[in-house]
């Protein structure tokens, strides 16, 4: 009578789904002991620690050792440049901060690839990084370098967009305001724009006013049509 464990090797000998799970298992136990990955502790805190290292594509863009300063300097010109409005207008501005951040940084680390692939072996140290590393870094660098172009030029892409729409908007809109507010000036009432929905100030309202009759004043004249055409005709 076979044991249970003979039993077992019987179906999976028979049962060919089993013996493909089986195959796949023992190619999958090859390939780990081949691993390419770093296998020591050294190796692995490299590992881990690359995308801090270059800082492309570290969460922050401000690496532990640059100046936390500099960055708000460069953060702050860019959003004075700008001056987003809206949640979405920060976001897309935000977004050009941190990728120029991170596009500055490749030519600096591009030249301390060279210069530690050129800079003289010691004879009697092992020598870790040759020209080789180094070009394969500057390709890796080419390769973030245009991914993060194209990301800053369409995140400029759509921040002008935007704020080209929404300029769009408001001088419409503040158009209308100058109209309503004619159009109550000439019948000597009152009119407040928050009642109706604007939100510009009264003096942005008289302002494009006062330039709609400079640039047609028989149609917008706040005074009564009658007063407007005598006063034209003298």
């Amino acid at each position: 009578m076979s044991s249970p464990a003979q039993s077992i090797e019987t179906t999976v000998a028979t049962d060919p789904v089993l013996r493909w799970h089986e195959r796949r298992a023992a190619v999958n136990r090859e390939n780990a002991q081949h691993s390419t990955g770093p296998r020591t502790d050294a190796g692995k805190q490299r590992s881990s620690l690359n995308s801090l290292r270059h800082g492309l594509t570290a969460a922050s863009p401000v690496l532990p050792t640059e100046d936390r300063a500099a960055y708000e300097d460069h953060r702050r010109g860019l959003f004075d440049e700008y001056k987003p409005a809206t949640p979405t207008e920060s976001q897309l501005v935000q977004e050009l901060v941190d990728t120029s951040w991170r596009l500055n940084h490749i030519p600096l680390l591009e030249a301390d690839a060279l210069t530690r692939a050129l800079a003289p072996a010691d004879a009697e140290q092992e020598v870790t990084f040759d020209i080789v590393d180094a070009h394969r870094i500057l390709a890796t660098l080419g390769l973030y370098s245009s991914r993060l172009s194209r990301q800053f030029h369409k995140s400029l892409e759509q921040v002008r967009d935007i704020q080209a729409e929404r300029r769009r908007l408001e001088n419409r809109q503040l158009r209308d305001a100058a109209e309503i507010l004619i159009r109550h000036q000439r019948k000597s009432l009152p009119w407040e724009p928050a009642e109706d929905g604007f939100v510009f100030s009264k003096e942005q309202i008289e302002r494009q006013a006062r330039l709609l009759t400079h640039e047609n004043p028989m149609y917008y004249d706040p005074r009564p049509h009658s007063q407007a055409s005598a006063a034209a005709a003298t």
